[in-house]
């Protein structure tokens, strides 16, 4: 098979929808055809981890993203892309099918990574798609013991999920304590009691150094020697970013992303990117790769502009947030314990963290508390600091 679009997306995720959205809030009436290598529509990540599990009224219809109903875009799902021909302006899959395009967007997000020797299987998940929550969430049922590996928010946040669905978990991490690598001590000591409370078994200071699996179960080796058996484990590493259609003419950050300019184009003509696979140049974190979904869909929408002819340049540096247990916490910027931080207090036990070096103010943490997110980004955006650090304290909830 072979079509032809005005605007070809590769990936069907966040990022793509949100595209082809901003397509359409330019005004072109163009051809969009959306390639994914999944094999479901385009879906709201966070609600995988988040609300499908903690709120029984919310359903995957109510999360569901109409990318067709809404846009008119082509959607050709389960196909996964394994060439662009810049010149041609030609994508080629894995099953033979090609497709022209005037634009092309690169929206192919990233691929979890991965424990040696452990493939995915009915046991294992590298917890990313919608497949994954069916699958997962269908195991849970009958409440097994679960290992999850990464201290992350995927792995916190599906930790929390599986040991309110009644699981036996455990988490292994690398940092002493749960959160430490974002939050100062005091707080990580907070939230890992959070989990130990719910009766999850948090082991710190332990990576996973390789895996095995067979029909009675899992076997993670451990970085101490040990060995953790399970019938279920769930990884949550982060992703590689998957920026290896574009050859060797285009640039290429270190970990493998694809590196924009202020419009969000590649240095390939007539190819952009957005999303978690994109580094760009942010005002506030200078040049940087962000996975999160704020991100996603602000990207996303604007490349989509852009292609369809707006002459905006992306200036937005994301948020993002996370909620576990009956706690939340929303963050932008950087979240570094070894800054100077300082704690302002809020009602019913909430906070506001600056992270500060020597010369401006850095991230800033919104505990358990709602809204503050555009003041704390202006405030951020200010690149300094006070006189007087303490003066900080209520300049993002007065």
């Amino acid at each position: 098979m072979h079509r032809d679009y005005e605007f070809l997306i590769i990936g069907g995720g966040m990022t793509a929808h949100a595209a082809a959205k901003g397509v359409r809030e330019q005004g072109s009436t163009g051809s969009i055809g959306i390639v994914g290598e999944e094999r479901t529509e385009p879906f709201p990540r966070p609600a995988l981890s988040k609300k499908l599990w903690t709120d029984p009224d919310f359903s995957r219809d109510e999360a569901a993203l109409d990318t067709v109903g809404e846009t008119g875009a082509a959607l050709h799902l389960g196909s996964r892309v394994v060439s662009v021909d810049t010149t041609a302006r030609r994508v080629s899959t894995v099953d033979g099918d090609t497709f022209g395009y005037d634009q092309l967007l690169l929206a192919t997000g990233g691929h979890p990574r991965r424990i040696d020797g452990l493939d995915p299987s009915d046991r294992v998940f590298y917890f990313r798609t919608v497949e994954d929550y069916d699958r997962l969430r269908a195991l849970a049922a009958a409440e097994p013991a679960v290992v999850v590996v990464g201290g992350g928010y995927i792995g916190s946040e599906i930790a929390c999920a599986l040991v309110t669905h009644g699981c036996d978990v455990t988490v292994v991490h690398p940092d002493e304590i749960l959160g430490q690598a974002h939050f100062p001590l005091d707080l990580a000591t907070t939230y890992e009691s959070l989990f130990t409370g719910a009766g999850v078994r948090v082991e710190g200071r332990l990576r996973v150094t390789s895996g095995s699996q067979d029909p009675a179960g899992v076997a993670l080796h451990l970085s101490d020697g040990s060995t953790l058996e399970a019938p279920v484990v769930v990884v949550g590493l982060g992703i590689r970013p998957a920026g290896d259609l574009l050859d060797e003419t285009a640039s290429r950050s270190e970990d493998g992303g694809i590196v924009v300019d202020e419009h969000l184009r590649t240095s390939v003509p007539h190819v952009y990117a957005a999303g978690d696979v994109a580094e760009y140049l942010d005002p506030i974190l200078g040049r940087t790769r962000v996975e999160h979904a704020d991100n996603a869909t602000t990207m996303g929408a604007a490349a989509g502009r852009i292609m369809a002819g707006s002459q905006e340049t992306y200036r937005h540096t994301p948020c993002f947030y996370s909620d576990v247990f009956d706690i939340g916490y929303e963050a932008i910027g950087t979240l570094d314990p070894n800054l100077e931080i300082i704690e302002d207090p809020v009602e019913d036990d909430g906070m506001v963290l600056y992270y500060l070096d020597q010369e401006r103010v850095r991230g800033v943490l919104m505990w358990n508390c709602d809204g503050g997110v555009d003041a704390a980004r202006e405030l951020l955006a200010a690149n300094d600091r006070p006189r007087n650090a303490a003066d900080l304290v209520g300049s993002v909830r007065g």
